[in-house]
Formats: C-alpha cells, structure tokens, sequence
C-alpha cells in the first residue's frame, strides 16, 4: 500500500482520539464511518468559533451583531453556489440535510418523479408521483431502462443518486442530464455521498437540481442544502409556513391573506441555521483549497487499497450493483461467509477501536438486489483516512472473522453435544 498517502490530506477534528477496548487496551480510533457522518474539519471548528460571538438572529435585527450574521448567513449561501457551479439564476436553500432537501423539492414538482429502485431510501420514498425503475445488470442497460420510461410517458423529473451510499458506484451524470432534458423531465441529483469525493459542477453537467448534507461533507452543524433552478421553488407553497417566508400577511375577516416571499426565503421559513450555514461553507472553501484532484486522488488510492485488501481475505464478498460502472468513492460494502455483519461490526468496534457501520443502510430494495438482504458491512473513507487506518482495519477484519467463526463452531459442537 505504499501509493496510499501516508497521512490525512486534510486536518480532520478528533481524528487522533484515543478509545479503551473491551480488554482495557487503549488505541488511537479510527474512523471508516465517513458515509453516515463525517467528523468536522478543524478548518470548519475554527470558522464556527469565530462566528459564535455574533451570534444573533439572521435578517430579523438592526443591531450590529445581527446585521454580522445576516451578512454571514447570505455569504455562505453564495459560497454554496460557487462551489456547485450553479447558474447565476439558480437559488441555494439551506436545509437540515439531503432528505429535508429532497422532501422540499418533492412539494414543488409540477408531475411524476421517475427513480430507480436501488436509491436510498431519501431519493424513493419523498416523491409524491413516483414511477420506479428496476435497475439493470450494467449501467449501459440501467440507462437504456430509464429512457425507455421516459420516453414511455411524460415525467417532470428524474432524480437519482450521483454516487450509492452502500457500493460507492458513481452515475454518469451528464449523461443522465441529457437523456432526461432529451424527453423533456429535469434531473435531480442527490449528492450526499457525491459531493465530499468529487467535483460536481451542476451547470457543467446540465444538472437542474443538486441536494446534499453538511454532516456527510465534514460540517455536522445540522444543514443541508438544495441548489437548482428557482422557477419550480417559487410558485410551490412553502415548504414551512412562517415567519420569514412572507412578504406580507393580513387578516380579511376570518381569513388570513399571505403574499409569500420568492425562493430562497420562500422555503426558509423560522430563525435560520447561522452555524450550519456557515460550517458547510467552510467546508466547501477548505475543500477548495485542497484541491478537487487531489481528493479524487487520494479517495481512489485509500479505496483500492481497501478493495484489495478485502478481497484477499477468505470469504469475503464485495457488493456491486453494476458490471461495468468506472468510477467508485470512497464506499465499500461486503459481507464474510458464515459471519453476522452486525457482530463483525461490533468487534471491531470492541475490540480493535474501529467504526464501521453495518446493516441495510437505508437502502433496503438494493441490499436485496445484491443478495445482502439481511444486511452488510461498510468501510468509507474520507480526508482523515491514511494508509495505516486501512492496514489496520484490513487485519481486524481478518482477525475478528477467524474468531467469530471460532466460536459459532464451538457454539454448534456444544449444542451438538
């Protein structure tokens, strides 16, 4: 593994904790969590920290503290849309995260949403007119598929994940943006697991709407965002009835008459989340000045070392939903013959000071598609990963395995007996 960067590409908060194992040995943790959620950076601590003392309510106040946040507030909103490349004409909400995202372009979506049947559960169950799609074998017959629904009969939108949260494997998205805007529908994609490995430039690709959470892009301060084309959002009711989402509101009699705001403001409604704003800015700024090569570099590296040395170890079942998908993040799902994911899961939580997540990870109809139904094991790395993580964690596994085998053996001769 000597291609592997031998430290983190970036300075992630915490990454050095120290954790006591079941027999009282203590160890430096090591995170491959990174898909659920991803530990800040200290770039992002740092910002919070700066902006706490402002603290105040955003658009709402003339005093000085107040007008810092707002100013604040409404930078981060632009660095986001930088950062996605959006359209000058496209608008950012902040949300609470990929599925609050989701579940607000749902309400605004003028007809049917086409999906395939292997999204997370965020981008199949929100859609109000859904029209699923069984994913192909290949991505060629997979997109083949989804023109033929298409083209079958009128669909408004199509929203698919840019990159699966269980297998890593990544869409061609620009692709997918022409074969709907080619039938007429728009494209949503659902960046959570997208966006803290790749560049996505959402004019670029002819993506129409991009959704992602802070907490899986190293800013957990409770944000998300939604990003794309305002035409949708601003006829739509709100998403929140409220305070800020309004121009002006009067009674008439018993009647209440609201001339709600355009969007952003429109879907904005209550006193916002100034800190997560802020963090996902930062984020997106550190990320920048990192370097989006650099990232995808080190993110191919840490997962085929982790790939290979998975796939050397006896019983181990890598998952793939595609025969011929050509690009992979940082996401490894497997599962070990005759070991239960969730008790591999915890060993190496318990004994070895590892996290990993085991289960059905949201996404119940594709771990059945692979033949994982009663769930899996995921490694996912992220900028704090470095080689010694995934020599560690490759050794773990091989060393729980061998144990647990042990002692469902010990356990069946004992029945036995």
């Amino acid at each position: 593994m000597t291609t592997v960067l031998q430290r983190p590409i970036a300075s992630v908060h915490g990454r050095d904790q120290q954790v006591t194992c079941a027999d009282g040995r203590t160890t430096r943790s090591i995170d491959l969590d990174y898909a659920a959620s991803a530990p800040a950076l200290d770039a992002v601590v740092e910002r919070v920290r700066e902006v706490l003392p402002h603290c105040a309510s955003v658009h709402r106040g003339a005093g000085h503290k107040s007008q810092v946040c707002t100013r604040e507030y409404e930078s981060a909103r632009n660095t986001v849309h930088r950062f996605c490349g959006a359209d000058p004409d496209d608008v950012v909400v902040f949300t609470r995260n990929t599925t609050d995202a989701l579940n607000l372009l749902a309400g605004c979506v003028p007809g049917d949403t086409v999906v395939l049947d292997v999204e997370h559960h965020a981008n199949l169950l929100p859609w109000r007119n859904r029209r699923v799609v069984r994913s192909a074998d290949s991505v060629e017959e997979t997109l083949t598929r989804l023109g033929d629904e298409l083209a079958s009969r009128p669909a408004a939108l199509l929203a698919v994940t840019g990159a699966s949260n269980v297998t890593g494997e990544v869409l061609p998205l620009d692709r997918l943006a022409d074969l709907a805007h080619r039938h007429g529908a728009r494209i949503l994609v659902d960046g959570a697991q997208l966006v803290p490995h790749r560049a996505v430039d959402i004019t670029a690709a002819g993506i129409d709407y991009l959704a992602f959470s802070g907490h899986k892009l190293y800013a957990p301060f409770g944000a998300g965002v939604l990003v794309g084309r305002r035409d949708w959002l601003d006829v739509a009711e709100p998403y929140l009835a409220g305070g800020g989402a309004t121009r002006h509101v009067s009674v008439l009699g018993a009647s209440v008459d609201i001339d709600w705001a355009p969007s952003p403001a429109r879907h904005e409604a209550g006193t916002p989340n100034l800190l997560g704003a802020v963090a996902i800015a930062a984020a997106c700024d550190e990320i920048g000045a990192i370097g989006h090569g650099a990232i995808a570099t080190h993110d191919q590296e840490c997962t085929g070392a982790l790939l290979g040395g998975l796939t050397a170890l006896a019983g181990v079942s890598v998952l793939r939903l595609w025969s011929d998908s050509a690009d992979i993040v940082g996401i490894v799902s497997f599962t070990v013959d005759g070991v239960d994911a969730g008790a591999l899961a915890t060993a190496l939580a318990d004994d070895h000071g590892i996290a990993v997540r085991a289960g059905k990870f949201c996404a119940h109809p594709l771990l059945s598609r692979v033949g994982a139904a009663d769930g899996a094991v995921r490694a996912s790395i992220g900028l704090g990963t470095t080689a010694d993580d995934v020599d560690r964690f490759v050794e773990a596994v091989r060393v729980t395995c061998l144990s647990l085998r042990d002692r469902v053996t010990t356990g069946s001769l004992a029945s036995a007996s």
